[in-house]
């Protein structure tokens, strides 16, 4: 399989899974029976061992109800919010679940952008994955580059932008991202963590060594390609049906020193997707094919301000007045395509593939 089909059939899987997540509960998908009241939660909660770091009021159930666009509000809403210490504390709350005669529902939460209410848990217990990074320090830390092996351990809980960071400190940098990086490492690597750079390395899920996984048995496995290899795939892309991401391994190169940006915009969808196929095909013939490390298009309508402000500022007030213009004679739609290509450095680009660019 070619690597243009084999981008396409992740894509059109992860479009099929999210489709599939949202027509189904986050409980009902693992659980077949009848769920534990909510009072019965409440009791059993009380006399576990993590009970110090559970929370109950309407201030943190509330929270863990609603998403980070506050469009989707759980009703009924959790009974109560964790916040793990460790992921023993995870853990410990997932057997109580699983060995129960009527298991509650269990949901991992990040920053809350998972779409219609995936990360809630009506009637169970939200687990505030933040609350792992608010609690290490010292030898415990949750973000670790190893320079001699080149890879960052990040916590699941942990910000890609925070994971950038950390490794740029090195002169290092992940292959592969997602676009908004604000995104918790467990959370992407929960549905695939695709952007610009997927044709070329892939999307996130394919740039991962090695997990540290909380089963729904409440057991701590660490497993890669190696080891559990079964659960390192069912895990990566899996929507947390899985399991619960606490740790990620993920490979590192040496960051790029510079990199040429262009943006595009364009009045119709066609010669958009022309122009992208023939920045990332590598069989093309012509002086750009394949040349470029990050390729993405997008759709930019004028009548939600996004022509005159979003990245404005990449933009002279000439150049912004004759995208609104143009803008307006397409009828308030335009497709933009954004690229770039990496040079200096590690980056195999130079001088003169860069004025390819310029003048392509």
């Amino acid at each position: 399989m070619n690597k243009a089909r084999e981008m396409t059939l992740i894509a059109a899987l992860f479009v099929l899974s999210c489709l599939l997540k949202t027509t189904t509960s986050p409980a009902t998908s693992a659980y077949s029976g009848a769920w534990m009241p909510a009072s019965s939660v409440l009791y059993e909660l009380r006399h576990l061992g993590v009970r110090a770091l559970i929370r109950y009021d309407a201030e943190a159930t509330g929270r863990a109800s609603a998403d980070f666009g506050n469009v989707s509000d759980a009703q009924p809403p959790p009974a109560a919010v964790l916040y793990p210490s460790c992921p023993e504390d995870i853990a410990s709350l997932l057997r109580a679940s699983c060995t129960h005669t009527s298991p509650f529902p269990v949901s991992a939460r990040g920053c809350g952008h998972s779409t219609r209410g995936q990360a809630s848990a009506p009637r169970g217990v939200v687990v505030d994955m933040l609350s792992l990074g608010c609690h290490a320090s010292g030898s415990a830390t949750r973000l670790s580059v190893s320079v001699d092996g080149r890879y960052v351990d990040a916590g699941g809980e942990q910000l890609w932008v925070d994971v950038l960071r950390a490794a740029l400190a090195h002169g290092l940098t992940p292959r592969t991202w997602t676009d908004y990086l604000h995104l918790t490492v467990g959370g992407t690597l929960s549905n695939a963590g695709i952007s610009g750079q997927a044709f070329r390395h892939g999307p996130q899920i394919s740039n991962v060594q090695e997990l540290d996984v909380i089963t729904g048995l409440g057991e701590i496995v660490t497993c890669s390609k190696e080891k559990h290899a079964d659960l390192f795939d069912a895990v990566l892309g899996g929507l947390g049906q899985f399991g619960v991401i606490t740790r990620a391994r993920i490979p590192l190169i040496q960051a790029p020193a510079r990199a040429r940006w262009v943006r595009l915009f364009y009045t119709g969808a066609a010669p958009l997707t022309g122009d992208q196929e023939r920045l990332i095909g590598v069989d093309l013939g012509t002086a750009v094919s394949g040349l470029m490390d990050y390729v993405e298009g997008s759709v930019v309508l004028a009548d939600q301000g996004q022509v005159g402000s979003w990245r404005s500022s990449f933009f002279s007030e000439a150049d912004a007045a004759r995208i609104a213009a143009l803008a307006e004679e397409a009828g308030g739609v335009l497709y933009c395509l954004e690229g770039a290509l990496y040079y200096g450095g590690a980056a195999l680009a130079g001088e003169s593939d860069v004025d390819k660019v310029k003048l392509a």
